[in-house]
């Protein structure tokens, strides 16, 4: 049986992401949207949601987690499900994964943030994108109406449509927005995930906003924390490789999801 499909955005996105892929896949999927939900898919709210100012990483899996529930996956293969995570999304399911481990058949990390267990969330963003983080968060992380910055078109451009045509790149200009800054100061510890639950890296060639030395650092944390091994998949995309290029990524996810091994 095929395994449903949990998918989790990154920074900055939301389940709108996704769409180019779902309609490729071949199970039960679900696209959730991370807190505030009120900001994805929105370049710059307005007005800003109080709850930029206060969103973490354990509100993040509680939301996903409920979602999931309301989905009724709960109901399909025994509870089990795969769980996908893009970019900064790779904080999520990692937190999703120690919480409910029984419930997750394999985690897929696609070009996704693993920093060293007990490091800062903000430790796992790449020096080369740390101006991007800053615009993203704002000016003050003590202060709500600074922190919704968002990237402009030319970051947005560099960092996730180098590899995409106008119409693609324009679909993630329109929704490109911003991200609750609270989580970037956040301790992060993937304590609870056993080291024989299946784990995936996407490794994307052609990433200019998680270059490829951040993404083997991500997979050396991944094999040191929770440990056991870590399957390694190459694509020749860059970071939005859900927009870019669906086909490519829903054969990877597909073929995960139908993996019979526990």
């Amino acid at each position: 049986m095929t395994t449903p499909l949990v998918l989790v955005h990154g920074g900055a996105h939301g389940a709108w992401c996704w769409e180019p892929t779902i309609p490729l896949l071949a199970g039960p999927t679900l696209a959730v949207d991370l807190p505030p939900k009120s900001i994805r898919g929105v370049p710059v709210p307005d007005p800003l949601p109080p709850e930029l100012a206060t969103v973490t990483l354990d509100a993040w899996a509680a939301s996903a987690i409920a979602d999931i529930d309301a989905a009724g996956f709960a109901d399909l293969n025994d509870g089990r499900f795969t769980l996908v995570g893009h970019s900064m999304g790779g904080l999520t399911i990692s937190e999703v994964a120690r919480r409910i481990p029984e419930r997750v058949s394999h985690l897929v990390f696609v070009s996704a943030m693993v920093p060293a267990e007990g490091a800062l969330v903000m430790d796992g963003v790449p020096s080369s994108a740390s101006d991007a983080a800053q615009a993203l968060v704002g000016d003050s992380p003590d202060d709500s109406s600074n922190a919704a910055g968002g990237l402009d078109a030319e970051r947005t451009r560099n960092m996730f449509c180098n590899d995409m045509d106008e119409q693609q790149t324009q679909f993630v200009l329109d929704h490109t927005g911003t991200e609750a800054f609270r989580v970037f100061g956040e301790q992060v510890t993937r304590r609870g995930i056993p080291p024989e639950l299946p784990k995936v890296y996407v490794r994307l060639l052609q990433d200019q906003a998680l270059p490829l030395s951040d993404q083997d650092r991500a997979i050396e944390n991944l094999c040191n924390s929770p440990g056991g091994e870590v399957e390694v998949i190459e694509l020749d995309t860059g970071h939005d490789v859900m927009i870019s290029a669906p086909a490519i990524l829903a054969e990877v996810l597909n073929e995960i999801a139908n993996r019979t091994e526990l």
